[in-house]
């Protein structure tokens, strides 16, 4: 990593300004102020305190092609998650699944694999794939394609902040999957653009966030239009009683699987900071990350413009930020997204849109620089540390009595 030049602290919030005019006051109220604090504290165990999880499948040994076996080992996968281990089997049955997992236990591969060697088996199928945001639809597409290498298996994404045109071309190809956002789906279909009447297979991801996006008129309008008899495969972190009566209308005698051990992951070790009255947040912000071990940072901030602003503030004072937020252009976050991955930024600013599904390799720790407004959110952002058995800290910021 380049050596970062820091800047002498400034107060950039409320410089010049009196007191508690801009968004990030310390005495802001909202949701996530009713979260007991005590939920936020929570020592990682040691990793040979936690017990070793020995799957029952073997990928050389599971009923799939050949060349997607080649793909897997290629993708560097040797052993099966334990949604993986009991996903698998029995979507490759084509029976209908119910997967509730944690975040970071690859959900994803757990349903593409079998998909992928259906399609390979019979050309005429066609998957459905409905995530509850863009970053999360782009990244099941690079996970797919790594998947499909040299499979002759084609793919569109259809997602909301695109030009809409390209998404229309695409879909004239054909592809075997198509993977979008409701309502970008939605706006296809009553376009007759996109005819789910050919597509026999559904993937409905991140269950839980889409209803909790409002998403759930969109989804059922989707479901109503794909062909009574199909496969079905949901995955939430969650079930809730919007997500049964969702399950029992669409799918079939369901296979369900539940590998959720606990809310947050065993090996992120996390903690609140506290921020009294006559404190600066961004001060306090700004000593943490000049600390040696902050390599890769997530921060979270609750709204657009407080997000847009905190990036820009830390990069004034010395330190490579980028951001991601629902007023940035898709090309913006996607470019945000890269250069966070590969290292050329280490501070990534996002409001929640980050939060769910998005596998980002090595973050060191996760701020939630603004309280998140639910514990359930706050589950879903720091389950972007401490993944891949790495060890992860989230750090919290609350006001201090």
């Amino acid at each position: 990593m380049t050596e970062r030049k820091f800047k002498p602290r400034r107060h950039f919030y409320g410089e010049n300004k009196k007191p508690g005019k801009r968004s990030f006051r310390n005495n802001r109220k909202f949701a996530g102020d009713n979260i007991n604090v005590s939920k936020f504290i929570n020592k990682a165990r040691k990793t040979e305190d936690v017990e070793k999880f020995v799957p029952k499948n073997n990928f050389n040994f599971l009923p799939i092609s050949g060349k997607l076996k080649a793909n897997i080992k290629r993708k560097g996968y040797s052993s099966l998650t334990p949604i993986q281990d009991q996903a698998i089997p029995e979507a490759l049955k084509g029976r209908d699944i119910i997967g509730i997992a944690n975040t970071g236990t690859g959900k994803t591969a757990a349903f593409l694999i079998p998909l992928i060697d259906k399609i390979l088996r019979n050309r005429q199928e066609k998957v459905l794939i409905i995530a509850p945001t863009r970053e999360l639809a782009f990244q099941i597409q690079d996970e797919m394609n790594e998947f499909s290498m040299f499979l002759n298996i084609y793919s569109a994404i259809c997602v909301g902040g695109v030009n809409i045109r390209s998404q229309i071309s695409r879909l004239k190809r054909k592809p075997d999957f198509v993977i979008g956002t409701p309502g970008r789906l939605k706006d296809l279909v009553l376009r007759n653009n996109l005819r789910l009447s050919e597509y026999k297979n559904l993937v409905l991801d991140e269950a839980d966030r889409m209803l909790d996006m409002g998403f759930l008129p969109d989804i059922q309008f989707l479901l109503s239009s794909l062909p009574k008899k199909r496969q079905s495969l949901f995955f939430s972190a969650t079930i809730n009683s919007k997500i049964e009566s969702l399950i029992a209308d669409f799918a079939v005698n369901p296979f369900k699987i539940s590998v959720k051990m606990r809310d947050t992951s065993a090996n992120v070790d996390q903690d609140i900071v506290r921020i009294s009255r006559n404190e600066n947040k961004v001060d306090k912000l700004h000593d943490l990350l000049i600390e040696k071990d902050f390599n890769k940072v997530l921060i979270f901030g609750k709204t657009k413009r407080g997000v847009e602003n905190l990036s820009i503030d830390l990069n004034k004072r010395g330190f490579k930020s980028v951001s991601i937020h629902g007023d940035k252009n898709q090309s913006k976050r996607q470019k945000a997204l890269r250069e966070f991955k590969n290292n050329s930024a280490h501070i990534l600013v996002a409001t929640d849109v980050a939060a769910r599904g998005l596998d980002i390799p090595n973050v060191s720790h996760v701020i939630n620089f603004d309280m998140p407004s639910t514990y359930d959110d706050y589950v879903h952002r720091i389950g972007r540390t401490g993944r891949a058995d790495q060890k992860g800290n989230a750090l919290t910021f609350v006001n201090a009595n």
